[in-house]
């Protein structure tokens, strides 16, 4: 038997302060978006915020249905929306905010195994980490690319 060690690095942040500039204003679009969230059922409100190669940054909230799972997160819809109107701009970081009724998480969440699958698949085709931020009220976490969330992630090889 043989034995391999998977290490993920994350950064951990005390204050928005400590962030960049452009991932500050990530990280309030993220916000921003899950206010806007439609999550009547969960009341699990998730925004997402892209930032795109050419300084465009997409939102996206999760969109919840009656219909358990016709939903989707916030992650893919704005990673799916990105790609759909800017196929060729890579992703280059993606923050994630949840307000759960109606006042912010203490505590940063990760996006779902899907969403990472779709984060993953993202890096793949733009041969390009994204950076993840994920916003809690009291501490930000940040992993340097998808793969650090899903270090087992499937990809094309397997389908050939």
């Amino acid at each position: 038997m043989k034995h391999r060690d998977i290490i993920t690095r994350v950064y951990e942040y005390d204050s928005e302060n400590e962030l960049t500039e452009i991932d500050q204003e990530l990280v309030s679009k993220a916000r921003e978006a899950a206010e806007n969230a439609y999550a009547p059922y969960s009341h699990f409100q998730v925004g997402a915020a892209v930032l795109l190669e050419n300084g465009l940054i997409i939102q996206g909230n999760n969109q919840e249905n009656a219909a358990y799972p016709s939903g989707l997160c916030a992650e893919r819809v704005a990673l799916f929306y990105a790609n759909a109107q800017y196929p060729k701009q890579k992703v280059l970081s993606l923050a994630v905010a949840v307000i759960v009724n109606g006042k912010s998480i203490v505590d940063p969440v990760p996006p779902c195994g899907s969403c990472r699958q779709v984060i993953t698949e993202t890096e793949m085709r733009f041969n390009h980490p994204i950076k993840i931020i994920m916003v809690g009220e009291q501490k930000i976490d940040m992993v340097e690319n998808a793969k650090s969330l899903l270090p087992f992630n499937f990809d094309g090889k397997y389908l050939s």
